[in-house]
Formats: C-alpha cells, structure tokens, sequence
C-alpha cells in the first residue's frame, strides 16, 4: 500500500474517532453524567456526616432488641418447663440466672462494669435501694444481674407505668418482680424481706437530666414513707459515667412540655456508647423510728447526691469516659 493509502486511512480513522468522541460527550451532557461525580462527593459527605448520628440513634434500639429477646427466652423457657411448673416452686430460678449471666456479660464486655460495695446489700432480709436514673438504666439492670449472681436474690424493683403498656414486656415484668409502685405493694414487698430497687426521679430524671447530674425527686418523699413503715435500712447507689452511656434530649423545650402536659415520654435518647461503668453502694441508713418521711427523703437525697459529688466529675464528658476504659483508678477512690 502506498504511503498516500496509509495516510487516507489514519485521517479516516481519527475522523471516525472524533466523531465518536463528539456524540459521548454530548450523550454525557444530555444525561447529566457530567455531575455524577459531584453527586458521588456530596453523597460520600452525607454518609461521613450522618453515620455516626445514626448510629448513636440505633444503639438505644439494640437495647431494646436485647430485651426483647430476653422476653422470647422467657417465653420459650416457660414452654419447655410447662410440666414442671406445676411441681416447682422454683421454675423461673434458672431463668433469671441464664439472663442474669447474659447481661452481666454484655456489662463486663461493653462498659467494663464494676460494682463497689456489693457487701453492704444483706443476704437475707429488706433494704431499700435508692439509684439515680439514667437516661435509659441499664446500669440498673447490671446491678439487678449481679445481685443474682452473688447474692442469689431477686431485687423486685418499682417501674413507671408506661412501662407495663408496652407490648410484650408483661413476662418479662412479672419474671423479674417489676411493680408499677403502689407504696402498700413496696411495704408488703420489703415486709417479706425482699429486696426493692426505685428511682424518685424517675421518667422525670431519665429524660431531663444531663450531664451535670442534677437530681430530680422534688418533693417526693413517698419511698421514705415505705422504708418507714416497713422498718427497712435504705442503701444510696450512684453508676459513674451513666450519662455518658446514653444521653436524651429531653433538654429541649418541646419534649420538656410535651412530658408535662401529655405524661408523653418522646424525647429520643441517643448513644451505647463503651463508656466505664462503676456503681457505687453508699452506707446502709437504718431505720429511725424518731425520723420523719420528709427528713428521711432528704438524707437519702443528701447521700445519693454525696455518691455523685465524690465518684463523678462534672461535667460528665463521653471522650473521658471512654478514656476510663484502660485505667483503673477512679476519682476520690
């Protein structure tokens, strides 16, 4: 072929080729897929910025999927035992042990949970435990799980009603003594010599306290009331770090107004976080028939209060918390 040939056929083929470069560009201009790659940036941005909240929002969730699965073993437990329960007195013995041991576990893996003081619960007879409530009290339930484990007694504990609404947990309540507070059924209770776990703050404290730990009990004075009139010691208890584990946003004015008006507990509560977990027992209050329910309710309040000022700087911070995981010592220890 002559050189004129080759020449032809390379101004052919560019032609060709930048015809062809021509309709790409103006197909990728008439589909848009010049800004696909912005689309990307901005998407890749989205998903930097967002999977963290929505992963603090999720975790709370998981909670409740975990107690949910604790209600099906409950169920299923109850199914396979049917023909013992009419024999034992004891059927729900095994069961609250198998659950104690999974939460304890989660405790010890997720929050290295420590406990401080297990010695000043009795192994036998009433006490009265008094706890600062977290924005959602799964320290409680650590607590509840170590007192089967190490003491071989179920705490009964006092719960807001709200809770006995909720679809399913009626088992799970009844399994382990939750009541919804009548101050006759937490004497009767303390009179059989149980142990009784309440929070006076309550839904009010979960949802709007923060990272400065104030209590909310108010005037309240009617657990005092009940450790009179069943003559019981009452024990202080305070977690390091609760509300670093989870956080509500209950400070804003909306979910505020929306729980006193409506009794609506809406505000979400955020975290899971890892953060270091220590509950701490105060020293028993004995009974004092010379002392009076209101002067009782703020001596309780007085030693909760001093559980916070000497085992919780604030205000609480989440990095610093995490940062407990690998050390030891604790504040004023």
């Amino acid at each position: 072929m002559s050189d004129s040939g080759n020449e032809s056929c390379v101004t052919g083929a560019e032609d060709t080729v930048s015809v062809l470069v021509c309709l790409f560009h103006a197909w990728e201009k008439w589909a848009g897929l010049g800004q696909v790659e912005d689309y990307l940036s901005v998407l890749e941005y989205l998903l930097w910025v967002f999977t963290p909240l929505a992963i603090v929002f999720i975790v709370p969730f998981l909670i409740v999927i975990l107690l949910y699965l604790s209600i099906l073993f409950l169920h299923v437990y109850k199914r396979k035992n049917q023909l013992r329960e009419a024999y034992s007195n004891n059927l729900w013995d095994g069961a609250r042990k198998t659950l104690a041991t999974l939460w304890d576990g989660h405790g010890a893996i997720w929050h290295g949970y420590e406990i401080h003081g297990m010695e000043k619960i009795p192994d036998k007879g009433p006490a009265l435990i008094v706890y600062y409530h977290g924005a959602i009290p799964i320290d409680y339930y650590y607590f509840l799980a170590n007192v089967i484990i190490q003491k071989g007694r179920t705490c009964h504990s006092v719960a807001d009603h709200f809770l006995f609404k909720i679809p399913g947990f009626k088992l799970l309540l009844e399994v382990f003594s939750v009541i919804h507070g009548p101050q006759e059924e937490c004497v009767r209770a303390l009179r059989n010599g149980h142990l009784l776990g309440i929070s006076p703050g309550g839904v009010r404290e979960a949802l709007f306290s923060d990272e400065t730990y104030p209590l909310f009990w108010g005037k309240r004075k009617g657990f005092a009331q009940v450790a009179i009139d069943s003559q019981a010691p009452v024990i202080p208890m305070f977690t390091q770090n609760v509300r670093e584990g989870f956080r509500s946003l209950g400070t804003l004015r909306f979910f505020r107004w929306l729980y006193e008006r409506f009794r609506l507990p809406a505000a979400p509560v955020y975290g899971g976080f890892p953060v270091k977990f220590r509950t701490f027992l105060g020293d028993p209050i004995p009974y004092d028939p010379n002392v009076n329910a209101a002067e009782l309710a703020e001596k309780v309040q007085q030693a909760v209060q001093s559980l916070i000022d000497k085992h919780q700087q604030i205000p609480g911070n989440i990095l610093r918390a995490l940062f407990e995981r690998f050390h030891t010592k604790y504040k004023h220890q």
